[in-house]
């Protein structure tokens, strides 16, 4: 039997999960910018991505259910890395980033 304060805990996602959803959030950010990106950037910044997500997983966790406040992380520790990466302003990746993930 499960303990009752634990029953609406998701569990940690796994590094396949993981992947898959920041190459999956990086792919709908780069779709609503006005330049294409090339594969290799793109590669480049999903796992300079990957990491910061690895790095500040139990704070993602947690406030997996807020997307305002995850993009507001985003635009905070990905961004400027993401936009020099790809060339592009770092208030344009966030702007796309936000708009692509709905927060």
């Amino acid at each position: 039997m499960k303990p009752m304060n634990n029953k609406h805990e998701a569990p940690l996602p796994t590094a396949r999960h993981i992947r898959r959803a920041c190459t999956r959030e990086l792919y709908r950010t780069a779709k609503r910018l006005p330049k294409h990106i090339p594969a290799e950037a793109m590669q480049k910044a999903e796992e300079a991505y990957r990491k910061k997500v690895m790095l500040d997983l139990l704070y993602i966790v947690q406030n997996g259910s807020n997307k305002s406040l995850l993009a507001d992380w985003f635009e905070e520790h990905v961004a400027d890395e993401v936009a020099a990466l790809w060339e592009l302003e770092p208030k344009q990746v966030a702007a796309a980033f936000r708009a692509a993930f709905g927060g």
